[in-house]
């Protein structure tokens, strides 16, 4: 319920723009992680009666209709080097959305839920998962699969990067399905729970298998927000931790286009500000990852390019 207002919301804007609405799915579908926004209002806030459910489906709609244009200016951005883009705009518009109910006396104070002893079928869901996955991509037989794959490992992942249109559906499933059990043995490894958070980490990695990460340029982001735990002694099984760690790799293009070192300090950098920016919005954006991701996309896309510009009007450059 508190998802289909902002869907409902971003249609409204396809038709406002003159568009179809399939060219809007993508911003409809991510753009649910403001669903927090319409329950928020419709059943948490104190004093609610017969106009917090019109209220809540009004802002949700608002909402959606502010995420196209939003996310456009987003994206110009960060560049493509932050491939949850949605996130970006759900944590910018989700900042305006806590402050406005703040501002109206709202307390949203969030209350930290965290299964620590999760259910076999969910321990091993990404495994069967990823297994299947793996196996449609060897359909073709291995030698075709595989050559796909190095084609892979060589792109950056900055967005947009269909890789499944890039190179070929094979190779895609091939990459998600590895980057799941990749994902998966981690978790297992340092021994975090295998809930729900930490599955939705691990699909959301396998989902943009397809569309910009590869395990290439993830690893350097995971290294760095690894290095970067130890660094400031947080647990590495800890919600914050492990769910920044997943989600973090939305910088992979950062990694694939300028290398593991700035792969690494980008991972070190992201796990720094989504430790804070989840209190910028309050919760009301499920994507914080991305909304963190983002600002640090923005910070090291700005840097680099400049010092790029500035090393190719150099007098040196000029005279090579």
């Amino acid at each position: 319920l508190n998802v289909l207002p902002i869907i409902l919301g971003v249609f409204v804007a396809a038709r406002i723009a003159g568009k179809k609405f399939n060219q809007y799915i993508l911003i409809a579908l991510f753009g649910t992680a403001l669903g927090p926004v319409v329950s928020t209002i419709a059943v948490e806030l104190s004093g609610a009666s017969a106009f917090t459910w019109p209220a809540a489906v009004g802002a949700g709609i608002a909402l959606g209709i502010l995420l196209p244009p939003a996310a456009m200016v987003m994206l110009r951005l960060h560049q493509g080097y932050n491939l949850y883009n949605i996130g970006l705009t759900s944590g910018f518009l989700a900042l305006f959305a806590s402050s406005f109910l703040v501002a109206g006396g709202a307390k949203l104070d969030g209350t930290l839920i965290w299964n620590d002893r999760p259910d076999m079928v969910l321990r091993l869901m990404i495994p069967v998962i990823s297994g299947v996955l793996v196996v449609a991509g060897l359909v073709d037989g291995p030698r075709t699969a595989f050559g796909d794959l190095r084609r892979i490992l060589k792109l950056s992942g900055r967005l947009p990067s269909d890789f499944m249109d890039l190179v070929s559906p094979h190779g895609a499933l091939l990459n998600m399905g590895l980057l799941g059990l990749a994902g998966w043995t981690y978790v297992l490894v340092v021994g975090a729970p295998l809930n729900g958070p930490v599955l939705g980490g691990i699909c959301t990695v396998v989902g943009f298998g397809a569309f910009g990460k590869h395990l290439r340029n993830c690893f350097p982001v995971v290294v760095g927000v690894f290095a970067a735990t130890l660094l400031f002694g947080v647990d590495p099984t800890s919600p914050g931790a492990i769910l920044a760690l997943l989600f973090g790799t939305t910088l992979a293009p950062i990694a694939g286009e300028f290398g593991m070192t700035l792969g690494f300090v980008a991972g070190v950098l992201h796990f720094t500000i989504v430790m804070r920016s989840g209190a910028w919005h309050a919760g009301l954006a499920l994507y914080n990852n991305g909304f963190a991701g983002g600002l640090t996309a923005t910070l090291l896309a700005a840097v680099t390019e400049w010092y790029h510009q500035a090393d190719r009007g150099s007098p040196r450059k000029e005279q090579k």
